[in-house]
């Protein structure tokens, strides 16, 4: 049942042709938004490329009478980004949400991860966040000094993997947990200007996901909940984009299933202070007793 929670928004989407963010662009629009759909059409490692995916959650907007255009510029350069943003102010008049998505995997245990690879994933996860909220930031900042702040959202899309790591993807966990990071300093910069910001980890079952986690990610049986389908976290993007998210901001959210938790992260545990310089024995020594009196991290995903 939809209750037009973002009736007269504009959002844009990156990553939206397929999976997740193809979940959240339709489920924005059922909910009134008119939506920028931004994709580039390439493979799951990143090469290739065509505008027909993005075209075609446009279609699917319209024909359930929404309104929606695409955009298939490479949100990880400076002119693509912008790009982006000038598409909703051109086709719509303005910008209320941005949903940054984008990206894919290229998968190495550490000692075989060529460097192309990293700066390669470093580049559309990191930096397509990055610009796309520089350039809508500069937007909202200009909004809000001209006397019209904005009730503006941004939705960052980390992981798992880079709040708790994961074996074989260290590129990928990297720029996750990168995100994380941009997202606090965002929501502490773009405050004053009207901008909340804040973070999904989702756990759904799209191109990157399948294959990493085949059986977790397995569809059910005919009936059953589907626990996996990019649908189920849409809900949570929706209401985080939209107005009625008022006060919610430099969070991370995980969303799995019909399951949403808070997560909290790096926060000050057992201390120790002798109000002088340790020798290294010492340093030791206190911090063996520090770490049996610490909560146990939880495993790395994949870790034997």
């Amino acid at each position: 049942m939809t209750t037009g929670i973002c009736t007269g928004r504009v959002a844009v989407v990156t990553g939206a042709g397929r999976g997740l963010g193809r979940a959240h662009a339709l489920a924005l629009a059922a909910e009134g938004a008119k939506v920028v759909v931004n994709d580039l059409g390439v493979g799951l490692d990143g090469t290739g490329g065509a505008a027909g995916p993005a075209q075609q959650v446009v279609e699917e907007i319209r024909a359930l009478g929404g309104e929606a255009v695409a955009h298939g510029g490479d949100i990880a350069t400076a002119d693509g980004a912008a790009s982006l943003i000038a598409t909703a102010l051109n086709a719509f008049g303005r910008l209320d949400t941005l949903v940054n998505n984008a990206g894919f995997l290229r998968d190495r245990m550490l000692v075989n991860l060529d460097e192309d690879d990293w700066d390669a994933v470093v580049r559309v996860h990191l930096k397509g966040h990055f610009l796309p909220l520089k350039h809508a930031a500069a937007h909202w900042r200009t909004e809000a000094k001209a006397g019209r702040t904005p009730a503006a959202r941004v939705v960052n899309t980390g992981s798992g993997a880079g709040l708790l790591g994961s074996v074989g993807q260290g590129n990928y966990a990297a720029a996750k947990a990168g995100i994380v990071g941009l997202t606090l300093v965002a929501a502490a910069e773009l405050a004053g200007y009207g901008v909340q910001v804040n973070a999904i980890a989702p756990a759904a079952r799209t191109r990157m996901t399948e294959r990493t986690f085949a059986d977790t990610m397995a569809a059910p049986e005919e009936g059953a909940f589907d626990a996996m389908a990019p649908e189920n976290v849409s809900p949570l993007v929706v209401w985080l984009g939209s107005a009625a998210s008022a006060g919610v901001t430099g969070r991370v959210f995980e969303a799995e299933a019909g399951r949403i938790t808070v997560m909290e992260g790096w926060r000050p545990g057992p201390t120790a202070d002798k109000g002088a310089r340790w020798t290294p024995a010492e340093a030791g020594e206190t911090a063996l007793k520090l770490l049996a009196d610490a909560e146990r991290p939880q495993p790395v995903y994949g870790a034997r």
